[in-house]
């Protein structure tokens, strides 16, 4: 499968990463990526940016080193509504948001409450990808998860350190199984990320290309195969492309 991007990256911004934005990008050149994506943690995370990071992108080359860069926010969700963290007033020039569930910033509830959470942030425009919904410590109900990604065209992510041996969220393979197993069944397009706080992680799918696999999931259904594809849900990347020329397969 052509795999060309990676949207969900830290950089040392985040606190608890430990390379810096052109080292990260650099990596993703060297790896033949054609897009990263770069996306601190919001505010409620401990030891992450303060606010005012998000307001000056403007300065940051949207190409380095050959390849595209989406400057966005891992946004927090941080209540049962699907509330996030990023006050309006700072979000302007974000390129795109992933809104995950994260154990500091949300108390969990019944798969019900998990479920709306998930919901809510969907409904919010600055909201592009549900970063690793997996979380089997925020139980959700999943078909209804994907009908509302599909609804909302929003993606659902896979990711790949999730995956991971000794990842610290809960039951992640079998959760994705099960996230999977709807989307192919209700057509529903799915990112492959890293969530590399590493430059050596950058592009790293291997674990997520495995879970695929396992289900026999369709690449016509995984975005990283096609710039256009992921464009289709990134309002800033088709205009980039737009300005820049196309990703022909």
């Amino acid at each position: 499968m052509k795999d060309i991007l990676d949207l969900h990256t830290h950089t040392i911004a985040s606190g608890h990463a430990y390379n810096t934005l052109y080292e990260m990008a650099q990596s993703a050149s060297q790896k033949g990526l054609a897009l990263l994506g770069v996306t601190e943690h919001a505010p409620r995370i401990p030891g992450a940016c303060h606010p005012f990071y998000f307001i000056n992108f403007k300065v940051i080359p949207r190409t380095l080193f050959g390849i595209r860069l989406l400057m966005g926010c891992e946004l927090n969700i941080i209540d049962h509504s699907g509330a996030i963290d990023l006050e309006p007033r700072y979000q302007g020039e974000l390129d795109f948001g992933i809104a995950s569930i994260h154990e500091p910033c949300y108390d969990t509830g019944t798969i019900s409450q998990n479920t709306a959470a998930y919901l809510g942030a969907m409904k919010n425009p600055l909201v592009h990808v549900i970063g690793h919904p997996d979380d089997g410590r925020f139980p959700v109900d999943y078909e209804t998860l994907v009908c509302a990604a599909k609804e909302h065209h929003v993606l659902l992510e896979v990711n790949n350190s999730s995956l991971t041996p000794g990842c610290h969220r809960k039951n992640s393979h079998e959760n994705l199984i099960v996230m999977l197993k709807y989307c192919r069944k209700y057509q529903v397009p799915i990112i492959m990320n890293s969530d590399a706080h590493c430059e050596v992680d950058v592009g790293n799918h291997a674990r997520a290309h495995s879970i695929l696999e396992e289900v026999q999931f369709p690449e016509a259904l995984v975005v990283n195969s096609s710039l256009e594809k992921a464009a289709s849900f990134l309002p800033t990347l088709q205009k980039h492309l737009a300005l820049g020329g196309t990703d022909h397969d």
